[in-house]
């Protein structure tokens, strides 16, 4: 029995190691606020309006020309998931919601904003154009700051496409026909007719320009907020702060990192739950460029085709697709079977994805059946715990059989005495004989450590999990339980702690405290360790892990209720089995039960002396 307590205090010192490493050490970063200094610089400062590696790609507008963002027509965009305006300056898609997707669980609460014109607080927008290379100048292609006209069409819905329409005075006649999906896939096929008597060379691109970094990053280590990429079947993120310790380029003032895609590939920006991404054709090689405008704290990919020559009287076109919303895995799938590739990998699965992956797949479809994450939850907990069944069955009849060597092992240290080789040795063979694992009890515990991990990261970063209700006060599994022991679970009318303060710890919630109470239950299943280091650790461990989770998202709670419940009739089970009866109710009195003292020589009262 030493020897299996051990084994077990060990699993759960690790598991609690771990959680402490990934709660405590890995805190948000902070992002330092500009200095005043620094501010009045950017504004001051001018940045080249050229690109010459990429063959003159228009680079940020000086500010003046900001007023005339908010001067422009706009198109009216009507979709079943999104709303928004389309500006005829520069043909920018810069006005778009998410109309399925509130910011709170709240009623009231606005819907998701996902893309912002210029000059509004967290300005962010995709546009369409094309960059001068031979027999044409900078200024006869239309850029971000061009002034389109609207050539057919009123409002863009899945039905109605709209063209916008730029005759830049020199021969060329430029065209973005703009259409959409009923989710969240935009078509941008970008022609130009040439009507010159001499042979004209360019780019076509797309860009998506943010304006600053995002103001609600979360800067949490476990997920990846900002550049996502995908070259020649190779997934790229690289987070806003390292998009920023790109290397300079002094011709243009950028910092910037450009790769050359030769098939397939996509670009974007991603944080939490939405995304917006370029994708060019995927069987034609495009430059992949992202950069940094210091000057302007200005963020800005681009996939940058190759350049089409067009000869007089001639025409070309290319289609570049846009990604603008919400990161459902539903949607994603389906755009990759539909030849986007590796899409789905813009979810970010983490290090465990061969994990992940097929978790979050078996929850999805555990919810399509069911058609509740809560319920589901618990539905996928009692399927992992089926599959790992012959592993754990092995280590808890391993545990059990140990339980029943316990008598010959006190003979053993009997015999022994102070000798620990002759000890180990003897345990060991022991151990053989009866074909006993020692390290087997660990198994269990350990096993749960990346399927832990694994489900954390798919209830905090997938998107079904977000608002995602369950029954009564639980209305979102992605967060927190919102009840709280500080006012009796809503008896007592005082606001409590708000999720992200350090008292926060203290607000225990019902899940939290069921979590604290599974875990002491599953203790009783044996009588506590007569060893007095042993009986404290084992006594304290349910409540740490009650506290250190209590202020994890409550799917993940959930998760650990049900997984400790399975746990205690598996074991109660087969301990049965092996004709070992677990009291455990025995247990629990004894638990409470005032424990006697030791006489000592202080305390024994002496008999009277005879005489």
């Amino acid at each position: 029995m030493e020897d299996q307590n051990k084994n077990l205090i060990l699993a759960l010192v690790l598991s609690t190691l771990v959680i402490i490493v990934w709660t405590f050490l890995f805190p948000p970063e902070v992002q330092a606020p500009a200095t005043l200094e620094a501010t009045e610089q950017q504004q001051d400062a001018t940045v080249p309006v050229v690109d010459p590696v990429t063959g003159g790609i228009a680079a940020p507008a000086d500010p003046a020309v900001e007023p005339a963002v908010a001067d422009a027509p706009r198109i009216p965009v009507e979709t079943p998931e999104l709303s928004g305006t389309i500006s005829l300056l520069g043909g920018r898609i810069d006005d778009l919601k998410l109309t399925q997707y509130r910011e709170t669980i709240a009623d009231s609460s606005p819907t998701v904003t996902l893309l912002s014109p210029t000059g509004t607080p967290d300005a962010y927008f995709a546009s369409f154009g094309w960059a001068a290379a031979d027999g044409i100048s900078a200024d006869s292609v239309p850029g971000p700051d061009t002034l389109w006209t609207l050539e057919d069409g009123e409002t863009l819905t899945p039905d109605t496409p709209v063209t916008l329409a730029w005759d830049n005075g020199a021969g060329q006649i430029f065209r973005n026909r703009i259409s959409v999906d009923d989710k969240f896939m935009f078509s941008v096929e970008q022609s130009v007719e040439n009507t010159a008597a001499d042979p004209v060379s360019m780019r076509p691109y797309g860009l998506l320009r943010q304006e600053g970094m995002p103001s609600d990053l979360q800067n949490f280590f476990i997920l990846h907020e900002g550049l996502v990429r995908m070259t020649d079947g190779t997934l790229e993120e690289v987070k806003y702060k390292n998009m920023v310790d790109f290397e300079v380029d002094d011709r243009e003032g950028t910092n910037a990192e450009r790769q050359d895609v030769t098939s397939a590939g996509w670009i974007g920006y991603t944080d939490h739950y939405w995304m917006t991404t370029l994708i060019p054709n995927q069987t034609a090689p495009f430059r992949s460029v992202a950069k940094y405008f210091p000057a302007r704290d200005i963020f800005q990919v681009e996939a940058v085709l190759d350049a089409e020559t067009v000869a007089p009287g001639a025409s070309a076109s290319v289609t570049t697709q846009l990604f603008a919303g919400a990161k459902e895995w539903e949607a994603i799938r389906d755009y990759q079977q539909a030849g986007v590739t590796g899409f789905i990998d813009s979810i970010d699965w983490g290090w465990f994805f061969f994990l992940t992956k097929p978790i979050f797949w078996v929850l999805h479809h555990l919810n399509l059946l069911i058609g509740n994450m809560g319920w589901s939850i618990i539905a996928l907990t009692f399927f992992l715990k089926l599959l790992v069944l012959p592993l754990a069955y092995k280590s808890y009849v391993s545990m059990a059989r140990m339980k029943e060597l316990q008598p010959e092992m006190e003979k053993l240290k009997e015999r022994a005495g102070d000798d620990k080789a002759a000890l180990q040795s003897g345990m060991m063979k022991l151990y053989k004989d009866n074909k006993v694992n020692p390290a087997a009890g660990c198994l269990p515990i350990l096993i749960q450590i990346p399927i832990f991990f694994s489900l954390y990261k798919v209830i905090f970063v997938t998107l079904e999990l977000r608002h995602a209700p369950w029954f009564g006060w639980i209305r979102d599994l992605s967060a927190p339980d919102p009840s709280s022991i500080l006012n009796l679970f809503g008896l007592l009318p005082w606001a409590t702690p708000e999720p992200g303060s350090i008292f926060f710890i203290l607000s225990l919630g019902v899940l939290p405290i069921l979590l604290g109470i599974s875990m002491w239950l599953q203790q009783k299943l044996n009588p506590a360790p007569t060893d007095p280091t042993q009986q404290m650790i084992f006594a304290w461990m349910p409540w740490v892990f009650m506290f250190m989770l209590g202020s994890f998202a409550s799917g993940l709670v959930l998760y650990w209720i049900t997984n400790n419940t399975i746990t205690f009739m598996q074991q109660y089970i087969i301990m049965r089995s092996h004709g070992s009866r677990p009291d455990v109710f025995g247990n629990i009195r004894s638990t409470f039960r005032r424990k006697k003292t030791t006489p000592t020589a202080a305390n024994v009262s002496k008999p009277p002396k005879s005489k």
